[in-house]
């Protein structure tokens, strides 16, 4: 028995010899067999044991997706370099890799399902197939003859390795995410339209571009030893007419180059601990994806917002900008070769220093600087010039500037940029432009410019930066706002609380406003200085106040000769003109006609009439329409007040009338103005999306939270309106509480319920504060968070979503108990919805 059987399995054996013969790193099989089964854990290794090929699970991903790749032997954590089902991984099942009948390799599972195949010419000449994995991980399919017929360094995923060649028919596609191999929104390829460059595409938007050497700047340039790696070592490096010998390719024996989901081209190493050393890779930041900044938009990646437009330019959508949206950059705030309104004006030039800029339109050769300037202005095409003196030429850009990036590097280069006079100097008094910051009226960075009592700044005029001289210390200044009379300094280190920087210790005219920004990656604190209006300029003769009309020069209270504001006129120091005043009689009083006192008189007496009766006539209508509502049965009242609900929200403007039926108070402006003593410093919280945020006391010590809607906001009346109308229908104790709310003109406030211990971002990114939060307030919070979703998306009539949840968000009462806030953002949906459709950017 024992014998039949040993008889009866060499026989299977040798039956299978025809149909399947294994090597270590090849398989020679007949059509239509099955080369790997993942369900018998097989899989198939190059002859040098570098690389495997077989099924594998995504990192960090535990929903069973099999996908059949290539990785590096034995090396942890799984570096997959090539996917095969990339964009169809086989689900709740072991994957199978067979060849097909026609001489495919291809990718099923057990019932024969094909999830990716080869899709080679079919053969009907060779019997069988021969699959390889090579030593340099490239798989290869081949004929009888040897001849091979596909392979997976021609059909590459995310990797590039040694032994592949980048050419005009060859793209490396990002993995979705790291745990998801399907193709991604980013591509690298080589560029089609100039040779041996190389560029990343978002989708069809490109993101990152090669610098091209010799072409004005290549602050970009793809390093040689990079692009002699990708050219699979056959390109040859020039320099001074000489070719530089070529790097030895053992060197690049244990590297690769990948596309990553978050958009960035890596080329890496591996070092002598196994792990994965990058060695060069783009966009390095922000600031180098391509025309970060739009048009005439200037990138700096170390301020806070990296993106500012030039002097003399404004943003071309100002609420994208405000929102953070900087592609559809700046335009010029009045045209160059003439001026506003037609009026002929001359043009000036800023002097920017910077270490990435658009490629220039032409170029030719010129004697000095000075050539080169004149035919930029005899051009009013000419946008702006370089001159490079070692060189003679001078270059000239006839489209508007693009991928502008501000810096003071080894290799960046001065660029001369075209604006009109009269959007730089506003007077004689302004300072000259320092780079590309304008420096306002009074701030003085010079003795004979500004406001002496505002000379703290000084000018580098090599790198254009400006500082700001502090009482021991000075600062980089990284924004100035001349509308807002504030600026933004860089302190070098992160500091905790802004109202109390111990090394900032300013005096008049300069004060700290309480808002800073750390900045945890690169260090340092972007902190905000306020400055007083100022006094009226100082002068010598009368032409020195030419500037500012209705002003003459003379003595002044505080001994000095200024320009003085005529007779009827006062001098506002926020405008930095003289505004006319009503004019005064004998002893200071207004004098008014008594015509005119009889006139207003009886115009008053019949405005009153009118007023009184229609207030009756409000009145009464209102009064009837109520009881009307008491007589309707209650389910239609819900009903009608819910759809009146929606279509609020998607209304496009809100009114005193539209708020009736909302089940919070109104409350008139002046209340609010002297809970919060006139929207005081001193009361303010702090500063959201929606606007600031003040603390209020109404009689009887009630404490309340006023949101006042800011007109520089990146929300609006759609957010305001979602806040009123959705908070007023929600009851929850993790829910923060809508006390009321104020529409008067322009106003637009929101008056909650107090949360003395604020937000829950205080606490974990403090290092102080985060100590109090121990695992069982933790559990807590974490807890609360999770059962007012569960009553927004779930128990609540109706159905909402946030849309913008984040530690901010989360506030906390006295017993630490969570509550949800900022709703301006959140969406209804219908009882069987399950997404909708939104043209606003939303979330953070």
């Amino acid at each position: 028995m024992v014998l039949s059987v040993f008889f009866y399995v060499l026989f299977l054996n040798l039956y299978r010899l025809d149909c399947f013969v294994a090597v270590k790193d090849s398989v020679t099989l007949v059509k239509g067999s099955a080369l790997i089964n993942d369900s018998h854990g097989d899989t198939l290794v190059s002859a040098g044991e570098r690389f495997e090929l077989g099924f594998f699970t995504p990192n960090g991903s535990s929903d069973g997706r099999r996908y059949l790749g290539i990785w590096l032997y034995r090396l942890h954590p799984l570096t997959v370099v090539w996917v095969a089902n990339r964009e169809a991984p086989v689900l709740h099942g072991s994957g199978i890799l067979t060849i097909s009948k026609d001489g495919n390799l291809e990718v099923t599972d057990s019932k024969g399902r094909v999830y990716w195949g080869t899709n080679v010419e079919p053969s009907s000449v060779s019997a069988r197939r021969t699959v390889k994995l090579m030593d340099n991980g490239n798989l290869v399919l081949m004929s009888d003859e040897a001849n091979v017929v596909w392979e997976s360094f021609k059909n590459p995923t995310d990797t590039f390795l040694p032994g592949m060649r980048m050419d005009e028919n060859m793209t490396i596609s990002s993995w979705r995410s790291f745990n998801d191999p399907s193709p991604g929104n980013f591509t690298f390829e080589m560029d089609q339209e100039e040779d041996k460059q190389f560029i990343i595409w978002k989708r069809s938007i490109r993101y990152w571009k090669t610098g091209i050497s010799g072409k004005f700047m290549g602050s970009d340039e793809m390093p040689y030893a990079v692009s002699y790696f990708l050219s699979n070592f056959t390109e040859t490096l020039t320099v001074h007419n000489a070719s530089v010998p070529p790097i030895f390719t053992s060197l690049y024996t244990d590297t690769r180059f990948i596309m990553t989901p978050s958009g960035q081209a890596q080329y890496l190493r591996l070092d002598g601990e196994r792990f994965w050393a990058q060695i060069w890779a783009e966009p390095r930041d922000q600031c180098s994806v391509y025309n970060a900044c739009g048009n005439f938009g200037s990138c700096n990646s170390k301020n806070e917002e990296m993106c500012k437009c030039l002097p003399g330019f404004k943003p071309s959508f100002l609420e994208k900008w405000v929102n953070g949206d900087f592609s559809g950059g700046c335009s010029r705030e009045s045209r160059i070769c003439g001026g506003k309104e037609g009026v002929v004006v001359g043009d000036m030039f800023l002097n920017l220093s910077v270490v990435e800029v658009g490629s220039p339109d032409s170029q030719f050769d010129a004697h000095n600087e000075k050539e080169c300037r004149e035919e930029c202005l005899n051009n009013c095409q000419c946008q702006a010039y370089s001159y490079e003196e070692v060189d003679t030429k001078c270059w000239i850009w006839l489209e508007d500037l693009n991928n502008l990036k501000e810096g003071c590097l080894v290799g960046s280069r001065y660029i001369f940029i075209r604006v009109a006079v009269s959007d730089i100097e506003t007077t004689s008094r302004d300072c000259v432009t320092c780079g590309s910051n304008i420096i306002p009226y009074p701030l003085s960075t010079a003795p004979g410019c500004g406001d002496c009592n505002y000379l703290n700044f000084n000018c580098n005029m090599t790198t254009g930066q400006v500082i700001f001289k502090g009482s021991n210390n000075s600062y980089n200044v990284t924004r100035i706002s001349p509308d807002t009379h504030r600026f933004l300094i860089k302190t070098k280190d992160v500091v905790k609380n802004c109202t109390s920087i111990s090394e900032l210790k300013l005096s008049s005219p300069f004060h700290l406003t309480g808002q800073c920004n750390a900045d945890l990656v690169t260090g340092g604190t972007e902190v905000e200085i306020r400055w007083d209006p100022p006094l009226e300029p100082t002068c010598s003769l009368s032409v020195d106040c030419t500037d500012w009309p209705n002003s003459s020069c003379s003595n002044s209270g505080d001994g000095k000769k200024r320009c003085v504001c005529n007779h009827d006129f006062k001098w506002d120091g926020f405008s930095l003109n003289c505004t006319q005043e009503q004019a005064r009689g004998k002893y200071g009083e207004a004098k008014t006609p008594v015509a005119l006192i009889i006139v207003l008189t009886f115009t008053s007496a019949a405005i009153l009439v009118v007023l009184s009766s229609t207030a009756s006539y409000v009145y009464l209508q209102r009064r009837k329409v109520n009881n009307e509502l008491r007589s309707m049965p209650r389910g239609v009242n819900v009903c009608d007040s819910d759809r009146r609900l929606k279509d609020l929200i998607d209304s496009g403007s809100l009114k005193r009338d539209d708020t009736q039926g909302i089940d919070v108070p109104s409350f008139d402006l002046e209340t609010i103005i002297s809970a919060t003593s006139n929207f005081s410093s001193a009361n303010k919280l702090g500063q959201g999306g929606f606007g600031p945020v003040y603390k209020g006391t109404f009689p009887g010590d009630k404490e309340i939270a006023v949101k006042r809607l800011s007109r520089c906001s990146g929300q609006g009346l759609e957010e305001f309106k979602n806040e009123v109308v959705l908070i007023a229908k929600l009851q929850h104790r993790n829910l923060v509480r809508l006390l009321g709310y104020c529409v008067d003109g322009e106003e637009k406030l929101l008056l909650y319920e107090y949360m003395p211990h604020k937000s829950l971002d205080f606490f974990i990114f403090d290092g102080t504060l985060s100590q109090r939060l121990d695992w069982k307030k933790r559990c807590n919070i974490i807890l609360g968070v999770a059962r007012g979703l569960l009553y927004l998306h779930q128990d609540s009539r109706l159905r909402i979503i946030h849309r913008d949840l984040k530690a901010s968000n989360i506030l906390l009462d006295e017993e630490m108990d969570p509550k949800i806030s900022d709703f301006g953002l959140a969406r209804i949906f219908g009882g069987n919805e399950t997404s909708a459709n939104t043209n606003r950017v939303i979330g953070t």
